[in-house]
């Protein structure tokens, strides 16, 4: 009928696997103002980057809660998800991908190893307006102002009238919802962390090493992802995959003459 706006569709994905509580929080609410359609990873999958499969088969399997068809476990990583979902097990590109709730935050240089975030960026890459969304606790199944954030940021991002090739990456504190002051548009920080391999020996007597550390103090910068989420506000950042240096290219182009001298 005239008049009558058909549902979006969007895709959601994540990298904590199909089974994660936050992913079937996001389901739950984004599902009241859109069709969802879920493809995750069988398995966790944290960590890995835009890592994507070349040398061994992929499977897509369907997968159920509670008896009802939740949406398909894909045997690779959340890139590999999102590509699967475009190219492989629907006929049609969604309007949206959402990546998430990861359990954890996913700022500063965090950003470039998260498999959430590398799920929105291959929506972002085939042009489909994406974003990634983290809970910062590792431990907290608080999942509901997320979850109802993402539903409220769904119906306003194409409002936003973001750049070609840019998506966001959110960051929602743990807390109670009323205690979240407001959101803040940040940037990435860039703390590393002290990082600590631990030597262990398993029972067969054979070395392994097991990753740990802390994240070096960030600067006491307002602007910065962290920052703003310890102050209890939502951050919401930015990105681009275009990871050229663009100020460096002019200086580099005049010494180049310099570096192939004979």
């Amino acid at each position: 009928m005239k008049g009558i706006k058909s549902r979006m569709r969007i895709l959601l994905c994540n990298d904590d696997g199909i089974h994660a509580p936050g992913l079937k929080a996001l389901v739950d609410e984004i599902q009241k103002i859109a069709d969802v359609d879920v493809v995750a990873p069988a398995r966790e999958q944290s960590a890995m980057g835009h890592a994507i499969t070349m040398t061994d088969p992929l499977r897509a399997e369907e997968y159920y809660r509670n008896g009802d068809f939740f949406g398909w476990a894909a045997s690779g990583t959340p890139a590999d998800c999102v590509k699967l979902a475009l190219f492989a097990l629907f006929d049609q590109y969604p309007d949206m991908v959402i990546s998430g709730i990861n359990q954890g935050s996913n700022t500063g240089i965090n950003t470039i190893y998260s498999g959430t975030v590398s799920a929105a960026t291959e929506g972002r890459i085939n042009g489909i307006p994406s974003f990634a969304i983290s809970l910062t606790s590792y431990r907290s199944t608080n999942f509901g102002p997320a979850a109802r954030f993402a539903a409220r940021l769904t119906l306003k991002l194409k409002d936003l009238d973001l750049p070609k090739g840019v998506f966001l990456t959110v960051n929602v504190p743990d807390l109670p919802e009323e205690e979240i002051k407001g959101v803040k548009f940040t940037r990435q920080g860039l703390a590393v962390y002290e990082e600590v391999y631990h030597r262990r020996t398993d029972p067969k007597g054979r070395t392994y090493f097991w990753l740990d550390g802390e994240r070096a103090k960030e600067a006491d910068d307002p602007s910065i992802d962290e920052r703003a989420i310890r102050a209890g506000y939502i951050s919401i950042t930015p990105v681009h995959y275009d990871l050229t240096h663009y100020p460096s290219l002019d200086r580099l182009e005049d010494k180049v003459s310099d570096i192939f001298q004979t």
